[in-house]
């Protein structure tokens, strides 16, 4: 599918799942979600490992809502802490949410390259021009800002490895002491971006690099009967949300 077609609809599926309110909607949205993942022919696995790296963040947000949340019948009671039918649907629900989220998003990132999403990102917001807004520049910033997540993360190794060496151990102590050892990996880090930062931008200006506008584009984006059709079939999924939110 085009990259253009693949982030509206990631960006629209985060904002239609907030229809869901009841288990039947929640359905019709995890049947969309598989049917994606089925279509790209990616192994589950990638997915499931995407929500294990949030599941704490997922675990806290949910024993908020279960633990603070009010409404139905009591089953626990103790100080500010409630355990009631209405925070158990309600936990259950962020999860969902959360889980189809994560799940939407990996799919993004599986199928689409960083350049994919640049150019897709600064065709969709080519009609902030009009409000000055410098859809170029951002673009670009983006673009350089996933092309060099792999680089920082393999200098950040590099520099975890030296330190070790020096008898910096990290990950190991109190609080107070881990942020005391993260110090002497944040600064060298630091420095290397800006050092590569710098490095970037003069290369840019010897060759020529003033701006984006008027430039022709290497990769074309072309957009494709089953990029409408993708269109078609979230809108179908959104009027079904509103049917079934009345269930």
């Amino acid at each position: 599918m085009d990259a253009r077609a693949k982030l509206a609809l990631s960006i629209y599926f985060i904002a239609i799942i907030f229809l869901a309110n009841n288990w039947a909607t929640y359905g019709l949205l995890l049947i969309l979600v598989l049917a994606c993942v089925l279509l790209s022919k990616i192994k589950l696995g990638f997915f499931l490992r995407g929500v294990a790296a949030m599941i704490w963040l997922i675990i806290f947000t949910v024993l908020l809502q279960v633990f603070f949340t009010t409404g139905g019948h009591v089953y626990w009671h103790w100080g500010i802490l409630n355990l009631t039918q209405v925070g158990l649907v309600r936990g259950a629900y962020v999860f969902c949410r959360f889980v189809l989220i994560i799940f939407m998003s990996t799919l993004l990132t599986l199928t689409t390259s960083p350049l994919e999403i640049s150019d897709g990102l600064e065709s969709l917001m080519k009609p902030l021009k009009y409000l000055k807004v410098p859809v170029y520049e951002i673009a670009l910033m983006l673009s350089i800002a996933l092309r060099f997540v792999p680089t920082l993360l393999d200098e950040t190794q590099k520099i975890m490895n030296a330190q070790r060496s020096r008898g910096v151990n990290f990950g190991v102590g109190k609080l107070l002491d881990q942020i005391k050892a993260a110090i002497p990996l944040l600064i060298p880090l630091f420095v290397s971006a800006i050092n590569r930062a710098e490095d970037l931008a003069t290369a840019m200006e010897a060759r020529g690099y003033r701006g984006g506008e008027g430039r022709t584009k290497y990769r074309q984006q072309v957009w494709q009967l089953k990029d409408s059709l993708a269109l078609v079939v979230f809108g179908l999924v959104t009027v079904g949300l509103i049917f079934l939110r009345t269930w």
